[in-house]
């Protein structure tokens, strides 16, 4: 009975495990189809890059001008000014925009949208035995589906990165004039604290939420089963382990950029 209660207990984080140790052996998989020859995906990735263009640029834009302008704009320009420190607002986005919250809005918004979108295609996929087809017929389907939504997802997360940034620091501008404070300050502490090593960790870190979101979405929509409720629960499921996987990701990224980068912990000048 003792044995039976534990095996119920520690049964989800057992499964946990169990789906993330396929989900490297399928990174594997997908990084060694995408470097050796042939090259078969090239139609499928413009596709899917095109895809994930139209679907969630505008829900980015929106996303970001509101965060940007919202949370990191009002709420640290409300206790700036109790210092009369305003101008140093610019200096803070660098911490707040650049470094944290255009990436987490990117993945966020390519998880919920993209992401979504993906494990939805192929748990359908899965449902109507269209993946058995495929390798009956001798197509892989890792270098034929997986990869071109690995490198697409990829790119555009960090394309995208770049896109949020420059909406999110209009949001922080818009902040800015809210408080009748004039936009040369603002950019100034900005651009005066804004450091190279910010900017590549920011699209590298972006980049690689991308490859998390695109094989989680992968794994959970060729995984699916019980018909369109279990597409519905495989959809479910993959969002909450793409989230996980980036805040986690997210902790151990900037924890060594930090440590191996220590003059962008300096104060805001």
């Amino acid at each position: 009975m003792v044995q039976a209660t534990a095996e119920r207990v520690f049964l989800p984080a057992r499964s946990l495990l169990e789906q993330v140790g396929d989900m490297m052996i399928l990174t594997g998989k997908t990084i060694l189809s995408a470097v050796k020859p042939p090259y078969p995906y090239g139609s499928e990735f413009v596709q899917q890059f095109l895809f994930m263009l139209r679907l969630c640029w505008l829900p980015l834009m929106i996303s970001t001008i509101a965060f940007g302008y919202g949370a990191p704009g009002l709420q640290a320009g409300n206790f700036l000014i109790i210092f009369g420190a305003i101008d140093r607002l610019g200096g803070f986005f660098v911490l707040a925009s650049i470094r944290e919250f255009a990436p987490f809005v990117t993945a966020i918004i390519l998880a919920g949208v993209g992401g979504t979108a993906i494990t939805a295609d192929l748990g359908a996929r899965k449902i109507r035995e269209e993946l058995d087809a495929l390798q009956v017929l001798g197509v892989d389907p890792v270098k034929n589906l997986v990869v071109p939504r690995f490198l697409a997802l990829m790119i555009v997360t960090g394309l995208f990165n770049i896109y949020a940034l420059v909406f999110g620091i209009f949001g922080g501008a818009l902040a800015t004039l809210t408080f009748n404070a004039p936009l040369g300050p603002f950019f100034a502490t900005l651009l005066n604290n804004a450091t190279t090593t910010d900017l590549w960790g920011s699209v590298v870190k972006t980049t690689i939420f991308g490859a998390i979101i695109a094989i989680v979405s992968c794994y959970k929509g060729m995984t699916a089963s019980g018909g369109a409720e279990g597409v519905g629960r495989a959809v479910n499921q993959a969002v909450v382990i793409e989230f996980l996987g980036i805040f986690a990701f997210n902790y151990v990224f900037t924890q060594t950029l930090l440590a191996t980068h220590p003059e962008i912990t300096s104060a805001i000048k």
